[in-house]
């Protein structure tokens, strides 16, 4: 680790306005809107953007496969919120497919047309752009970063029924479909012609591309992101992409701590958590270690205590957490932390650090069944597996006979550090009054459901 190089601290009471107040996500766009603009004078530019901060100016992304009703609900979207309909013909001037247009290219018109007044002042929807997670990552990198994205998506055979059947009115450009969106007006009817567009076979490789770069858009853009399904009746799905970009998403960046009991299961939450909401799961002592092994001034510090097996000081392990909590990952994406803290004077040092929750969650479970998930626990010296002898057990006599189980496996140990965990129960959850109690004595799924229904209520 590079002594040089320090996280920026910032004190807690300013952290906890900071927070409050949404600070850092004003800093976030008005850091954004300078890199789209770069303006000659930024401190004018960003006063002006101060002024227009309390009016909502909508930056909407709409995304989906041909057919799904991208161009009908963003042009309908655009003039109920008065914002520009950014289109892709609109950037593709020489190029016939956007997948044609190099990236830097894309990035670079894309950046010009939203440098425009109308698109600044209005606010921009973007129909079908990008298409790709490429595309994504670099407009995310070139600072156009959407407020809200929509995914539309149906089957593929509805899809492609809806390509091959689409009906055009000559005087507007609107799109119809007699079994998705119909005028209502009998004049727009009768002057309806077939629409002009890809072949069949085209369709098909349009969406087999988009199948293949789905879960890459989802995942670039999974804080902001619905999806929504289209294969329902038009009206239907405009009410819902409405309703879904008149809310703010900006909400605060997720810190979820877990506690509970060993056995309670809180590393396997963690790890689901993150794996869906991508954010950072942050395990104390997995964290120590590795600072141990990094050869910095403060890994050495600790190594001493990790080879003895004493407990860390709380003041090198709160130096660790504010390191590891104030880089880049943790706080655009958020964390879970769990294994720390583990007593009252613990607790109230976190409090008083940059490091505070946004939602604590208590993992509840009798000592019986942490002892029993713990202590029959063993693991194969050759194979390095681990077995529970009721859930998972050894698949041959062979195996079960070579089994081991760790010294921190053991009931002695274990029922110590159960001992330990119950007397300071109590005060941690007099710390974290407003934690939620989640009853672990279930199926894992069952304890992530009970999780995850919680995560964004107030």
């Amino acid at each position: 680790m590079d002594e040089t190089v320090r996280p920026l601290r910032i004190p807690p009471q300013i952290s906890l306005y900071a927070h409050k107040h949404s600070i850092f996500h004003l800093l976030q766009d008005m850091l954004s809107s300078l890199v789209i603009d770069q303006p000659d004078d930024p401190v004018s530019f960003l006063i002006s953007q101060l002024q227009r901060s309390s009016v909502d100016i909508p930056r909407i992304l709409l995304l989906g496969p041909p057919g799904a009703g991208k161009g009908s609900v963003a042009k309908k979207l655009s003039a109920e919120l008065r914002a520009v309909h950014v289109t892709t013909d609109s950037l593709l001037q020489d190029q016939s497919e956007l997948s044609d247009l190099p990236v830097e290219l894309l990035v670079q018109r894309l950046q010009h047309r939203l440098n425009e007044v109308d698109c600044f002042s209005r606010g921009w929807v973007l129909d079908g752009i990008p298409q790709t997670r490429l595309q994504a990552v670099s407009l995310q990198q070139a600072g156009v970063i959407p407020e809200h994205v929509v995914m539309l998506d149906a089957p593929d055979d509805v899809l492609l029924e809806r390509s091959l059947g689409k009906l055009v009115d000559p005087l507007t450009g609107d799109v119809y479909h007699q079994t998705f969106i119909w005028p209502v007006d009998d004049i727009i009817t009768q002057r309806l012609e077939k629409g002009r567009g890809p072949s069949e076979k085209q369709r098909l490789t349009e969406l087999q591309r988009f199948r293949c770069e789905v879960t890459g858009l989802r995942s670039a853009y999974q804080h902001a992101l619905k999806i929504i399904n289209a294969d329902q009746p038009y009206a239907d799905v405009y009410q819902q992409v409405l309703a879904f970009v008149q809310t703010r998403r900006r909400s605060r960046t997720p810190r979820i701590l877990l506690l509970g009991p060993p056995g309670s299961g809180k590393s396997h939450q963690a790890r689901l958590l993150s794996e869906k909401y991508k954010m950072v799961d942050v395990c104390c002592g997995q964290l120590l270690r590795s600072v141990a092994a990094d050869g910095s001034s403060l890994g050495k510090e600790i190594q001493p205590y990790l080879d003895d097996g004493r407990a860390v000081p709380d003041t090198l392990v709160l130096q660790v957490l504010d390191q590891r909590l104030s880089q880049v990952d943790c706080s655009y994406r958020g964390w879970i932390l769990h294994g720390f803290p583990c007593d009252l004077q613990q607790a109230r040092s976190l409090q008083a650090s940059q490091a505070q929750p946004t939602r604590v969650f208590f993992l509840e479970l009798t000592d019986d069944v942490c002892l029993e998930r713990i202590t029959l626990k063993a693991t194969d010296p050759v194979s390095g597996e681990r077995f529970h002898a009721v859930t998972r057990p050894a698949p041959s006599s062979q195996v079960h006979n070579r089994l081991k189980t760790r010294p921190e496996d053991s009931t002695h140990t274990v029922t110590l550090t159960l001992n330990q965990y119950r007397t300071h129960t109590a005060v941690l959850q007099s710390v974290y009054p407003d934690a939620v109690q989640v009853d672990a004595d279930q199926d894992p799924h069952s304890v992530f459901e009970a999780l995850e229904s919680r995560l964004n209520t107030d």
